[in-house]
């Protein structure tokens, strides 16, 4: 028979009974303390929020996840380029989109500095993007 491993093995994180779903629920419950009224009502609505960036007064749509989530916004509000990054560690999406967050507002220069750049495709309407 095989030995159950004496520490928590993080690769076991989504499977029921490691207390995952409460986890998920406590961060999403930090998270929504955090946003403003209209934040917090744009995110029920729609699962994303928007931020403003600390430096250049960019907006960002934050979508619930934990990667590739962070889009940068036009004018008319329309994604032009995607951001991705993330604490370390195996943190649930509230948890994630918290840091992102707060990371955009307070030093976004820095956060975009680490940040992977993505390229976002507005060739077709897209729900998620609303453009």
């Amino acid at each position: 028979m095989r030995r159950q491993p004496d520490r928590f093995d993080p690769s076991f994180r989504f499977f029921p009974g490691y207390g995952y779903g409460e986890r998920e629920a406590r961060g999403l419950e930090l998270l929504k303390k955090w946003l403003s009224p209209e934040q917090f009502a744009q995110y029920d609505a729609t699962s994303y929020f928007e931020v403003t960036g600390s430096h250049s007064g960019k907006r960002y749509r934050i979508s619930h996840g934990t990667s590739m989530n962070i889009h940068e916004l036009d004018g008319a509000g329309c994604p032009r380029v995607g951001w991705c990054f993330a604490p370390k560690g195996y943190l649930v999406a509230g948890d994630v989109m918290l840091a992102q967050k707060i990371a955009l507002e307070t030093d976004e220069r820095g956060a975009l500095a680490v940040a992977n750049r993505f390229f976002v495709s507005t060739g077709r309407r897209n729900t998620l993007l609303d453009c």
